[in-house]
């Protein structure tokens, strides 16, 4: 019995490395053939397992069956999710994880250069501002290791412990959620969409106030 465990989307048009797919997968004659339908899929936390009618079954009579299914209520995100993809034309729109991987690197310049220069005008008497080239890490159990190169905005309180400000921010509200590296703490803007720059720029000003 072969069994693959894929990827749910060939994303290599968009730098990554590529990896099996499902659809590959089916036509290479794999007897079972597992995949997530969150992470890269997009949808509610769920495994996903494709084989033979005969695999299936087997499978379904296994007690731990009962205790590892899914609910209705994943089970109707899940279907939810999979009709997106019957738009195609869409679909990397409507899906934040696909829409941040695919968004252009020219794109993600320019949210920075909008945070920053508002950062600057606000901020700047208690902490340095930044755009730097970072590596956005994708994660997903098919590709946990592979990276985007990204931008990122920078800052370095002047008055506070780096790993204080994180906190703060962490603990907010709408929570800002950055990494900290060589005592900076770094927003990388792939992860931002535009319409939410402006609860950085607040909480920002709570977390240093």
């Amino acid at each position: 019995c072969l069994v693959i465990r894929c990827s749910s989307s060939d994303l290599s048009p968009y730098g990554l490395k590529k990896e099996p797919t499902v659809q590959e997968a089916v036509a290479s004659g794999m007897d079972v053939i597992t995949f997530s339908g969150d992470k890269l899929l997009g949808g509610p936390q769920a495994g996903i397992i494709l084989g033979s009618r005969d695999i299936i079954e087997h499978i379904k009579k296994n007690p731990l069956n009962r205790a590892l299914r899914i609910d209705k209520f994943t089970l109707s995100a899940l279907e939810s999710t999979l009709r997106l993809y019957q738009e195609p034309q869409t679909v990397f729109e409507r899906i934040p994880t696909l829409n941040m991987i695919s968004t252009p690197i020219e794109v993600i310049q320019h949210k920075a250069e909008q945070l920053a220069e508002v950062l600057e005008k606000g901020i700047s008497t208690c902490c340095t501002v930044q755009i730097a080239e970072v590596m956005s890490r994708v994660g997903g159990g098919a590709m946990p290791e592979q990276n985007l190169p990204s931008k990122a905005v920078v800052l370095r309180p002047l008055s506070m412990k780096i790993n204080h400000l994180e906190e703060k921010l962490r603990k907010l509200d709408i929570p800002v959620i950055g990494r900290v590296e060589n005592d900076r703490l770094l927003l990388d803007m792939r992860t931002v969409r535009s319409d939410e720059l402006h609860l950085i720029t607040k909480g920002l000003r709570q977390a240093l106030a």
